[in-house]
């Protein structure tokens, strides 16, 4: 099994990642889709934009599915 950068240097662009990397204090986790990456960085595409990630930080990383399907709005009783 490949240690987490390794994983990510062999991971195809465009596959949906968890990553955790050390930060001040403690970690930090990154969830998006891989867009790019080169010997010692990784971009990643998350919710609220790119976030390149230091890969000399990574503690760990895999691949996750896709999320599920958003749920329909709930209506109120009252208004159907």
């Amino acid at each position: 099994m490949p240690g987490p950068v390794a994983f990510l240097l062999e991971v195809s662009v465009g596959t949906r990642v968890v990553i955790r990397t050390r930060i001040p204090g403690g970690f930090t986790d990154t969830l998006g889709y891989v867009r790019s990456r080169s010997v010692d960085r990784v971009v990643v595409d998350t919710r609220t934009g790119d976030r390149e990630v230091v890969l000399a930080h990574v503690v760990a990383a895999k691949a996750v599915p896709e999320p599920p399907p958003r749920r329909a709005p709930r209506t109120r009783p009252e208004l159907r």
